[in-house]
């Protein structure tokens, strides 16, 4: 029996949350997702599901990186007190080409970096990499 992938996207921006819907339901990796407008929420939810007992913890998380009240680094940094690096993989998300976002990410807890706007063609390479590296027997 296949397993969806559990992915939570933190995302501001209805649109930027539709297109990368759009690409995701492009993937052929069965995905179930919820999504979340903020950092602030993006804590919670992991903090509340971020065990491995429970059902609804993410497999892969899709962070944008410009958020009003907790971006994404801030997320990556408080995420770090409770999680370890290699539980829950972190895709970037941002507009942003400046090399420091990117070093800063990678020092916190981000496994992937994506440019916006999403291509379906890398979402779906970065998909095959979770499913292949990170939840061993789901969605095969």
């Amino acid at each position: 029996m296949t397993t969806a992938l559990k992915v939570l996207l933190v995302e501001d921006h209805a649109a930027d949350r539709r297109l990368l819907e759009e690409a995701l339901s492009d993937c052929k990796i069965a995905v179930d997702l919820n999504t979340v407008s903020d950092g602030e929420q993006a804590i919670r939810y992991v903090k509340k599901t971020g065990n491995y007992k429970s059902a609804e913890r993410p497999d892969l998380i899709i962070l944008d990186l410009n958020m009003p009240r907790k971006d994404g680094h801030q997320f990556l940094e408080e995420m770090q007190g409770f999680l370890k690096k290699e539980e829950i993989p972190v895709v970037l998300l941002t507009v942003s080409d400046n090399p420091t976002d990117h070093d800063r990410a990678l020092d916190c807890h981000m496994n992937y970096f994506m440019s916006k706007p999403v291509n379906s063609e890398r979402l779906q390479q970065i998909l095959n990499a979770v499913t292949e590296l990170w939840t061993p027997g789901c969605c095969h």
